[in-house]
């Protein structure tokens, strides 16, 4: 799939200071550069000519690969300092090369597949904010447990292909944990697949889509956070909102009623109405698990 150069990541708060995407040519590596001490962010592809001077830029902070060959991914690991990388539309049998970069503190992976295992994301102690989008071979998140410095997730797929997640166990071991976003993914647990997030006690805000869960799990993500800010990104979870001449029930294929339906009100009312039925019991398969000592 064609990159789409949209910027989704969740600018406020202090998680991302990274360029967006559309200005990532602005700061090609194609051409030779004069004054490469002034030198901070670059953007470094498989066809430019110039690239090896990121090498002579003692102030580099901010790397993109964009289509990177396989000579360029394997020298990268030589720049340590730097604090920000964005990969994207590359194949590669693992992420190794990232593991090297420790004072790593922001990364952007998109398009990146042929690897499944995260594992080297755990060696950057400084890692603050992670972005994935469309990361084809993986469906196993676990292995980010361990990564206590990470304050920022966002977990996504594309508009033709929808992340797979095996289960959310990962989250308990992501104590920092303060947001936490999902965008095309396939939850592939039965309700309530969110119970880890019980240990995340520094959660502030979690971004889903409307349509991205059962209801099950939205009504669960609301009982367990109630301090925590819930919703899509720039709105909230509306249970029963107009589109198209529709009232759309919140929760992925939980229905819809014709707005000029005559019992339109009512169907909202009883979708309201199992809402809070579900929250309930949710109440009791927080109380039930806490007091076992599962997720406190």
């Amino acid at each position: 799939m064609k990159h789409h150069f949209g910027d989704f990541l969740d600018r406020t708060g202090n998680y991302w200071t990274i360029i967006p995407n559309v200005e990532r040519y602005s700061y090609s590596a194609n051409e030779e550069i004069i004054d490469k001490e002034e030198v901070r962010i670059l953007t470094i592809s498989k066809n430019d000519n110039n690239w090896t001077q990121v090498f002579n830029c003692p102030n580099i902070e901010e790397i993109t690969l964009h289509e990177p060959s396989k000579e360029q991914v394997q020298k990268i690991s030589e720049l340590t300092q730097i604090t920000r990388l964005r990969i994207t539309h590359l194949r590669t049998k693992d992420i190794e090369f990232i593991g090297e970069l420790i004072n790593l503190e922001e990364i952007v992976l998109e398009y990146v597949s042929g690897f499944s295992d995260l594992s080297p994301l755990r060696n950057l102690k400084k890692l603050k904010s992670l972005h994935f989008e469309n990361l084809r071979k993986v469906s196993s998140f676990e292995n980010l447990k361990g990564i206590e410095s990470l304050k920022y997730l966002h977990i996504d797929g594309t508009l033709d292909w929808n992340q797979p997640i095996e289960n959310f166990e990962f989250l308990e071991g992501l104590p920092n944990l303060e947001v936490f976003s999902l965008g095309f993914i396939i939850n592939k647990t039965e309700f309530p697949a969110f119970l880890p997030i019980l240990k995340l006690n520094n959660l502030k805000k979690i971004i889903i889509g409307r349509a991205t869960l059962n209801t099950k799990e939205y009504a669960f993500l609301e009982t367990a956070l109630p301090n925590a800010e819930c919703g899509t990104k720039g709105g909230i979870w509306e249970l029963c909102w107009e589109y198209n001449e529709y009232f759309e029930f919140l929760g992925k294929r939980a229905g819809r009623v014709k707005c000029t339906n005559p019992k339109a009100n009512e169907k909202c009312e009883e979708f309201i109405k199992k809402y809070e039925g579900i929250k309930k019991e949710s109440e009791q398969i927080i109380k039930t698990t806490v007091g076992n000592n599962v997720y406190n």
